[in-house]
């Protein structure tokens, strides 16, 4: 057995000059690493702006949140806010790598002694946020009194209208025209697309019946939605269950 074969490599570097320099696998590396930061990131700014007091979506297990320093009514999500934070730092990491075999020659140069810095402080950080988050989501209450509260606030279904009068052959461009009127009469009024009369409906388009309102009220709305990979209850309740199947089978396989 070949020294390659001990070692379990695909095969041997065809080129010493460039192996010994290149670091090109870890650039990748640690590029990935802050495209799953960035992910998390994203999760997390979502989930703070949902706790808010204005929001107020979500809650989270005390263990995951701290008192303010000066208000004492006030809980922070510093979990959620740290791991955005420490986005940054892996984005950085990126940084250093790059800028670190920007202006070497070729060959080894003692410069590359610092690019373990890079990445193990990108390992290391977005394998602290993957280990703490499940547990934040695991621990997370979604407040659904105060969600119902706000769905209807808007007009969320004003894009499901404008699809009802598309499915009954107006031009979308005259759709779009024709629901920002009826949005701008109700607005006018302080009350919600489902509040008009069907009279004051028929006024700004006559092709509206009285099966509109299967598509008017949030909850209607989202109910229609039935495409593929959409928002709609049965296309979320697939990718559940696809996702749940494959995660799944990954620990099985693990």
């Amino acid at each position: 057995m070949c020294i390659r074969d001990r070692l379990g490599f695909a095969e041997v570097a065809r080129n010493s000059l460039d192996v010994s320099s290149d670091r090109d696998y870890l650039a990748e590396f640690i590029f990935s690493l802050s495209l799953i930061s960035t992910h998390l990131s994203v999760l997390a700014e979502e989930w703070i702006i949902w706790f808010t007091t204005e929001f107020g979506f979500l809650k989270l297990p005390d263990k995951f949140t701290t008192g303010s320093s000066i208000m004492p009514q006030k809980r922070n999500p510093d979990v959620l806010e740290l791991i955005r934070g420490k986005t940054a730092r892996v984005m950085a990491d990126v940084s250093q790598i790059l800028i670190l075999l920007k202006g070497l020659p070729t060959a080894y140069n003692r410069d590359l002694q610092e690019d373990k810095l890079a990445m193990f402080d990108a390992y290391d950080t977005v394998v602290a946020c993957l280990e703490l988050l499940p547990a934040v989501v695991r621990g997370a209450e979604l407040r659904v009194d105060r969600i119902n509260e706000k769905l209807d606030d808007g007009y969320l279904d004003a894009t499901a209208l404008m699809e009802y009068l598309i499915k009954r052959g107006v031009p979308m461009r005259t759709g779009h025209e024709t629901v920002g009127k009826l949005v701008a009469l109700a607005e006018s009024r302080g009350c919600r697309l489902g509040d008009l009369s069907l009279s004051d409906m028929q006024a700004i388009c006559s092709i509206i019946s009285t099966d509109v309102t299967t598509v008017l009220g949030t909850r209607n709305a989202v109910a229609v939605l039935q495409s593929y990979g959409s928002g709609g209850k049965g296309p979320v309740n697939e990718q559940i269950a696809y996702w749940q199947q494959k995660l799944g089978d990954a620990g099985q396989t693990e």
